[in-house]
């Protein structure tokens, strides 16, 4: 590969400057407002939260001066809005970034002085929902091409896509994906910034993202209430009832599930990552959560855990119905008991047969002749990077030595990311750099969400670089 004649100080000394003075404030602003994906503000249009930071993000995009940006709102009919952005380059090759404007609703358990939409400042995290999850890709991904011409670095032609239904699962993206096909092109390189770190001491590369699939179980077994001290030892207990059902899929003691079904081979790759990973974490591996004092890990090996978030399918229990709060709890032998399923998948294992699967260990031969409903409520599959071509595993290692002062690590995720799979099956030929800044402790979806300031910067250096690096491997 030909030398790149980029100064790395002036780099970081720019996006320094520029997240300063203009980034955070942006940041601050947006995590103010309540823009929650679909999925949890059905009335998102009505409240036009959504529309505002779409206003916002625009008029600070239109405000760097990009040289040969081509920025539009696209709106499909009854549709989230999509920012598309193009960025001529010194070549027809494409660099596809990614990101997302809309948030997770508030949850509960935030610190005393912090809340979802109140935007805190404290020790380099900015606190509130969004800014890490996944606010700050948007500014992250222009003042990476900013800071290549501010030295007239040459680079590929640039295209931008900020969706706003991520987190209610990219339902709107496909559509936009086939109405922008032919001006999106096929992309050489894809760079989603809306993954994790396992640490903030370096550039960390997403190579699998694990599959989703869940519903609602529902136990019936009386038409009302009836007084415990009539109906217990004659009626089953719903609550016993969903505990035989669990039994079915999860061993109760170590947690691990019990049909093959849910199961894949772990390629010998990725158990080397996960080695190599956990090299560089060691006990932050499970350090990094909020855990309780006593309480031990489901495994002892950290290669393990990594293998168990990554490659292993894994089953959460996340909402549950029928139950009345314990303040006005009654000698009751309730009627019914419901639970919010999760399983998450190995990223090769398909989520549709996964999904039919649970359905028919749940459902079928009832206990007690009990009345058993599931409602499958989403199947998503995984998504398995390709391997990582030379130039890229070299440009990433030079680009976190160079910002981070470590090389780049690679390591599967626990969450999903719908888009990759898209991506992957519509551009079989792209390579893919999925990386972010949800680190130890930044806590996405849950309470005292931050963003880690610092990677954040040292992160827009690391994609300015490596786009720049893949412009000298398509010349040379």
């Amino acid at each position: 590969m030909a030398l790149l004649n980029m100064d790395k100080n002036k780099t970081l000394s720019f996006c320094n400057s520029k997240w300063d003075s203009s980034v955070i404030p942006e940041l601050v602003d947006y995590i103010r407002i309540p823009n929650k994906s679909p999925a949890f503000d059905p009335h998102w249009q009505e409240h036009g939260y959504m529309d505002q930071v779409v206003e916002q993000f625009v008029k600070w995009c239109q405000s760097q001066n990009i040289k040969g940006m081509h920025l539009e709102v696209v709106r499909l009919p009854e549709r989230t809005p999509l920012i598309y952005i193009e960025i001529e380059g010194n070549i027809s090759n494409t660099v596809l970034l990614y990101g997302h404007l809309d948030k997770q609703p508030e949850m509960s358990g935030w610190r005393e002085g912090l809340g979802p939409w109140l935007p805190i400042i404290e020790d380099d995290k900015l606190y509130g929902r969004g800014g890490a999850d996944d606010g700050y890709a948007t500014f992250a991904s222009l003042l990476a091409v900013k800071a290549l011409q501010d030295q007239d670095i040459p680079h590929a032609r640039c295209v931008v896509i900020i969706e706003a239904c991520e987190e209610s699962g990219s339902y709107d993206l496909p559509f936009y994906i086939d109405h922008l096909s032919e001006r999106i092109n096929k992309p050489d390189l894809v760079i989603c910034l809306d993954s994790g770190c396992g640490n903030y001491d370096q550039l960390w590369s997403t190579t699998s993202l694990r599959g989703l699939i869940g519903g609602t179980l529902k136990i019936d077994v009386l038409n009302e209430g009836i007084h415990s001290g009539d109906a217990s030892g004659i009626v089953p207990s719903s609550f016993r009832i969903l505990r035989q059902l669990l039994d079915r899929i999860e061993d109760p003691v170590a947690g691990k599930l019990l049909d093959d079904v849910f199961y894949v081979d772990i390629p010998d790759k990725r158990i080397e990552q996960a080695q190599h990973a956990a090299n560089m974490m060691g006990k932050d591996v499970y350090k990094r959560f909020p855990i309780k004092e006593g309480m031990h890990m489901i495994e002892k090996d950290p290669v393990d855990l990594i293998l168990n978030r990554s490659w292993r399918p894994a089953l959460s229990y996340i909402g549950i119905g029928g139950m009345p709060d314990i303040e006005s709890a009654g000698n009751v032998l309730r009627p019914f008991t419901s639970i919010k399923l999760s399983m998450r998948l190995p990223p090769t294992c398909n989520a549709t047969i996964a999904s039919e699967r649970l359905e028919e260990l749940l459902v079928n031969e009832p206990p007690y002749g009990a009345k058993i409903s599931f409602i499958p409520d989403w199947a998503a599959n995984g998504w398995m990077a390709p391997e990582v071509a030379p130039w890229l595993e070299q440009a990433m290692d030079e680009a976190s030595l160079n910002y981070f002062g470590k090389p780049a690590v690679h390591m599967g995720e626990g969450w999903s990311i719908p888009f990759m799979g898209m991506l992957g099956e519509k551009f079989p030929d792209a390579q893919f750099l999925i990386t972010g800044v949800l680190g130890p402790g930044s806590n996405a979806h849950g309470p005292n969400e931050f963003l880690h300031i610092p990677t954040a910067k040292k992160l827009t250096c690391c994609i300015a670089e490596i786009i720049a690096k893949h412009y000298l491997y398509v010349k040379s």
